[in-house]
């Protein structure tokens, strides 16, 4: 079985989105995603990635993974390049699992869990506009967004009401009378359905930790979920400091990658909650390594989940299969609005939680008419590749072993 093609899809409505297509000899075709900064990724994908892979036998994901991570990581790993291989990796299971007529979970080794729980990060896309519905009026509507949410079998939500107070000061204060507004959609959501609904608060890694301590002390009250990256990651000790003075567990971070920047992390304990984001980390395998990881330290993980339904299909997969998940971040204005038009899954969730899709590989496929709309930019790298065999060790097949 060898890889024959690598495709780029990108549609102009959803900028934000790079599928990646691998065609194989059998007629097996694999889907992949990542997403952001689609531009870098889809030049990586092309430029670098594909002449290494084409050619290559799909089955082998490791193999190929560190094939291709050993000559990226010569100019620094975790950028365009990782994002690219992201989506590769994930396009290699989806083969496999296809080729031989299972899901992705069981080819992980099978279920912990038979349903993943999710909550909802309220943003706003098409006719779904939840991030204006907990903003409007500096959130004293949000109760209403939170009525919405249960009926739709949602019952977490994540909202970032202490942003827009970061501008200002570059992170480095938040007044008394701007955590009294930042409060009040929290205030509007517990007096519309009490502890029904849980709420999580991102932070966008926008906080020094005096500032961050502030808006935890005044979260407490309120039993709040998680605080999400508060600081940036770089500042771990910080985290680690907030983390121990706050009743609130703090989750980071997304913008970990690979197992390698995941270790000290979890060696020092910085936070209760670790998070990671399969289309930016390297994929599935990447992905459940660091979970392994993770659960030698007793430490949860969240994964991050604001792209495509080839995310959220993978996400659902590694969320049932791993031992210990704390969540899978969703968000309804995007499954319920792009998914079924561009794929064959359109999913609801129930109870608060969604199920793995059962079809092989991720279970999933494009709708023919999504590759024939005019918005579509397709891009593909055919033939034979460059690379003979695999080499490790940085780009030295380059050198030695172009046919």
């Amino acid at each position: 079985m060898k890889i024959t093609a690598i495709e780029s899809l990108q549609w102009e409505a959803y900028p934000r989105l790079l599928f990646v297509r691998v065609d194989t000899d059998e007629g097996i075709t694999g889907l992949g995603e990542t997403v952001e900064k689609v531009e870098g990724s889809r030049g990586a994908l092309h430029g670098t990635l594909a002449p290494l892979l084409l050619g290559q036998d799909p089955r082998d994901i490791e193999g190929l993974w560190r094939f291709c991570f050993d000559n990226i990581m010569y100019h620094g790993y975790s950028g365009a390049e990782l994002r690219a291989l992201s989506a590769v990796e994930i396009a290699l299971w989806d083969i496999v699992g296809k080729r031989y007529g299972i899901p992705l979970y069981q080819l992980l080794g099978g279920r912990s869990r038979d349903e993943v729980p999710i909550y909802n990060t309220c943003i706003g896309f098409g006719d779904i506009q939840d991030y204006a519905a907990w903003r409007r009026d500096d959130g004293a509507h949000a109760g209403d967004l939170a009525r919405s949410l249960l009926a739709d079998g949602i019952t977490a939500m994540k909202i970032w009401p202490f942003d827009p107070f970061s501008e200002k000061s570059h992170g480095q204060y938040i007044s008394p009378a701007d955590i009294e507004t930042g409060l009040t959609p929290i205030r509007a959501i517990r007096d519309a359905v009490g502890k029904a609904m849980e709420i999580g608060i991102e932070c966008h890694f926008r906080w020094n930790r005096a500032s961050a301590e502030r808006i935890a002390r005044a979260l407490e009250p309120y039993d709040i979920l998680f605080i999400e990256d508060p600081l940036p990651a770089v500042n771990q000790d910080e985290i680690r400091q907030l983390a121990q003075r706050t009743s609130i567990p703090v989750i980071g971070s997304e913008l970990l990658m690979t197992r390698w920047q995941v270790r000290d992390w979890l060696a020092k304990g910085v936070s209760q909650v670790l998070m990671t984001d399969p289309l930016w980390t390297g994929g599935v395998g990447e992905t459940r390594k660091m979970a392994a990881m993770a659960e030698a330290f007793g430490i949860p993980l969240v994964l991050h989940n604001l792209s495509g339904p080839v995310c959220q299909s993978v996400c659902l997969h590694i969320g049932c299969h791993i031992p210990n998940l704390f969540f899978v971040e969703s968000s309804r204005a995007l499954y319920r609005s792009y998914f079924g038009l561009l794929t064959d899954y359109a999913p609801l969730p129930v109870k608060g939680h969604f199920r793995p899709l059962e079809g092989p590989g991720l279970g999933l496929s494009l709708r023919p008419e999504a590759l024939t709309r005019p918005d579509l930019t397709l891009q593909r790298s055919e033939g034979s590749g460059n690379a003979v065999g695999r080499r490790a060790m940085g780009d030295h097949w380059e050198r030695e072993v172009i046919r």
